[in-house]
């Protein structure tokens, strides 16, 4: 191999390294830097640079462990339903209300209006919240909302796997969309129909 080509090869460790702090979710910061973490110490052993070597090694299987660990994090979340004049709900839209509407530009809604809001904690830190109208056992979903070191579809898919316990037999969603929220919505199984998404019970 060339002394450029080496040489490139580890320039693209360091690269992928150093996007990977730049990510606002955990799982995609974690995965990025392994990648980025094996590459260099590859070119690190290349260039027998033992103590990089050994460092870069280090952190992948730091990266590894913390994402096995998140695999299993689902045992920790839990969905408690609140009152649309909840203080913690108005704190938490109050909080991330720019962020809320950078993603939902269109959004339009009034919480009074709202008579069912779902709030996601991780052990005791509040993580995500979705809020609708509710009649005749289904949910017109509102906004789902999700802070952004936990947007991987991890939350959404224990979220909507809940939902069906607090006596809702469907989730329609007919909002404004986006590329993404689409993909999301596939994710965390709900269905198309010619004018709105669902999620059955």
């Amino acid at each position: 191999m060339s002394n450029f080509l080496i040489e490139a090869f580890g320039y693209l460790g360091s690269f992928l390294v150093l996007v990977s702090m730049l990510m606002t979710s955990v799982v995609k910061l974690r995965v990025i830097n392994t990648i980025g973490s094996i590459i260099f110490t590859i070119y690190a052993l290349i260039i027998r640079s033992y103590p990089t070597a050994l460092m870069n090694a280090a952190l992948v299987f730091i990266n590894l462990y913390f994402l096995f660990k998140m695999t299993k994090t689902e045992n920790h979340f839990r969905v408690v339903e609140v009152n649309s004049d909840d203080l913690l709900l108005k704190e938490f839209l109050d909080y991330y209300h720019d962020d809320i509407y950078y993603n939902f530009p269109d959004l339009e809604f009034d919480l009074k209006d709202m008579n069912r809001c779902f709030v996601v904690f991780n052990e005791d830190k509040p993580v995500g919240f979705t809020i609708g109208k509710y009649d005749k056992n289904e949910l017109d979903l509102v906004l789902d909302y999700t802070v952004p070191a936990y947007r991987d579809a991890s939350i959404g898919n224990f979220l909507y796997d809940k939902l069906g316990q607090f006596g809702i037999k469907k989730v329609l969603y007919k909002g404004p969309l986006t590329d993404s929220h689409v993909d999301y919505l596939k994710k965390v199984g709900f269905h198309k129909t010619a004018d709105y998404y669902y999620k059955e019970y």
